[in-house]
């Protein structure tokens, strides 16, 4: 492994680097520090497929319901009352591209906005979907008075140890599912220690859909210059948490790279 050619890529604001429980790297720059929350971008898409798996367990939803059980008008048209709740979570149930950055649609509308492709065939990245399952969550939940965040918070967060800087809001006051979380780079990697040590309960998130082998429940899988089960969260201009079980190996990347590409950042460090 060659820390020095992956640091020399590009410039970061925080790296860090642990095996196990030791942090064997850590380093900051540009203003970065260990307190200092930093924006995830779509790196917060990383926490809704685990924290599903967990609500199935709860037995507050089901992973392959569709989203017309709980959303009757999908019902009557006849793409939407086939995409599944796990089909939203792979980003397969056939919405278009959209939803990001300061596009991110309110729950209602983002329901509202019509599937460009049949659920299940096609891959396309972007945040509608998300918005989508956590209008969905937030109705399930309802009867119990909490919001999507605040179960995150409350069933992963906490036993992750993860505390959450900020979260943007949007006009109705309610925050994005797709983008908005602010953590320091501690957190961050407490939140990528939790999920290797949980692993097997999250399985599912780590298999890819036959739309795109690549892509699990909010988690992006492999890559050609690192080990055969990495499996990484990805957020705009170079946000990276990258985990390989196999090595007991945590890699969290916050920075400001707009060309950041994560294969040639893995090809250097695994060189």
């Amino acid at each position: 492994m060659s820390l020095r050619a992956a640091l020399d890529y590009a410039p970061v604001h925080a790296l860090l680097v642990a095996r196990g429980d030791d942090v064997e790297f850590e380093c900051y720059g540009d203003g970065c520090g260990p307190d200092v929350p930093h924006a995830l971008y779509s790196g917060t898409k990383s926490f809704w497929g685990p924290l599903a798996v967990l609500a199935q367990s709860d037995g507050l939803l089901d992973l392959d319901e569709p989203v017309a059980r709980t959303i009757p008008l999908w019902e009557e048209d006849a793409r939407k009352r086939h995409a599944t709740l796990r089909m939203l979570l792979s980003l397969t149930a056939g919405f278009g591209f959209g939803g990001l950055g300061s596009a991110v649609p309110e729950y209602d509308r983002a329901l509202a906005m019509p599937l460009k492709t049949d659920p299940g065939t096609t891959f396309t990245y972007g945040g509608l979907a998300l918005q989508a399952f956590g209008a969905v969550l937030a109705r399930k939940l309802s009867a119990s008075g909490a919001t999507p965040h605040a179960y995150l918070q409350r069933r992963m967060l906490d036993p992750a140890g993860v505390a959450i800087g900020s979260w943007r809001s949007l006009r109705d006051g309610t925050s994005p599912l797709p983008t908005g979380a602010m953590l320091t780079a501690r957190a961050w990697l407490a939140y990528g220690r939790y999920v290797l040590c949980e692993r097997k309960t999250f399985q599912s998130c780590f298999e890819g859909s036959s739309a795109n082998p690549r892509y699990g429940l909010t988690w992006w899988l492999g890559s050609p210059h690192a080990p055969a089960d990495l499996t990484y969260a990805s957020g705009a201009a170079g946000q990276a948490l990258y985990l390989i079980p196999s090595l007991d190996l945590c890699i969290v990347r916050l920075a400001k790279n707009a060309s950041y590409k994560h294969d040639a950042f893995l090809k250097r460090y695994f060189a």
